[in-house]
């Protein structure tokens, strides 16, 4: 099968497109012929060699940790996943990817494809769904007339958090760029402000319960995000390589998020996009084969948004 792979931990030049063997699913795995996987920041981390510590990779590795596909065998003791079904998950993020035409996945990290979209385009919400969830929900504590501040609303996660946030009835205030506020608003944010030519903290002039930051900005831009916070509230944060800062003496919590497979949750948020409460959002689809173009383009900044990466049987 065609899979791609790197050998070595590098530039986007380590990436290569070869045949490998099809992999054959052990107890508890079922196989999957892959439709599409997805892009995330993360796979350019963990070819890199950034992510070793956290993502401890066997080389070679294939990268792809989102899938969506046909299942095509089962391993033992396999019994509530069938061939033939569509599905979605969140993969192992050590283990092998879905750039490849077809991968292995545990059936307990497996959830229904939607019905509403193309099965590819389901490549697209796992990992940035389940972020945004998390990191409202689970971290956040998010409830109904809360105020939210998104910090980096234009991005894939941000597209979720937006919608997830509006849903349970926040008032969401929103930061992008002047590229993506449109995009912002049509998620449902009750405000944007353009993070290029505004002070945020200024811009705020009420406290909010909760400020989620998705954006890589200077530790001293994201302490002072924590001054918007009321007493008790939280920063959540998803760049996890710079420790989320907190203000202990009125009670804000600093959280950190590392998103964690969870075929409940993203169950539910499957059965959300069936009922058009959550939409999904695909910029680009590029083939398999394009995948080193693809992480070269996004080490220079210029992908326009969520990019699925179609497998060749797709």
């Amino acid at each position: 099968m065609k899979s791609v792979r790197f050998h070595e931990f590098g530039g986007p030049e380590v990436l290569r497109y070869e045949d490998v063997a099809q992999p054959t699913p052990g107890a508890g795995q079922v196989r999957i012929r892959v439709a599409a996987t997805s892009f995330n920041g993360v796979d350019g981390n963990i070819r890199a060699g950034y992510m070793q510590a956290p993502i401890p990779v066997e080389l070679p590795h294939t990268p792809g940790i989102d899938v969506a596909g046909t299942v095509d065998a089962l391993g033992d003791g396999v019994d509530d996943i069938a061939v033939g079904d569509q599905v979605v998950g969140l993969l192992p993020m050590t283990e092998p990817g879905a750039a490849a035409e077809y991968v292995l996945a545990p059936a307990e990290i497996l959830t229904g494809a939607p019905k509403n979209v193309p099965l590819a385009d389901a490549a697209a919400l796992p990992l940035v769904g389940l972020t945004a969830w998390q990191a409202l929900f689970d971290h956040g504590k998010l409830t109904a007339g809360q105020r939210v501040l998104i910090n980096g609303a234009g991005g894939a996660v941000g597209w979720y958090a937006v919608q997830l946030a509006k849903e349970v009835g926040a008032y969401v205030i929103a930061t992008a760029s002047p590229r993506s506020a449109e995009r912002v608003k049509a998620a449902g944010a009750d405000e944007v402000i353009d993070h290029t030519t505004t002070d945020v903290t200024a811009a705020v002039t009420e406290p909010v319960d909760l400020v989620l930051n998705l954006a890589p900005v200077a530790p001293e831009r994201l302490a002072a995000l924590v001054t918007l916070v009321r007493d008790g509230g939280a920063l959540v944060n998803t760049t996890v390589w710079m420790p989320a800062p907190s203000a202990e003496e009125r009670g804000v919590r600093g959280i950190d998020v590392f998103v964690r497979s969870d075929a409940d949750q993203l169950a539910d948020l499957v059965a959300r996009v069936s009922t058009g409460e959550l939409r999904v959002d695909v910029a680009q689809r590029v083939a398999l084969a394009d995948l080193p173009a693809l992480h070269a383009r996004a080490g220079a900044g210029e992908l326009p948004g969520k990019t699925i990466v179609l497998a060749p049987s797709a």
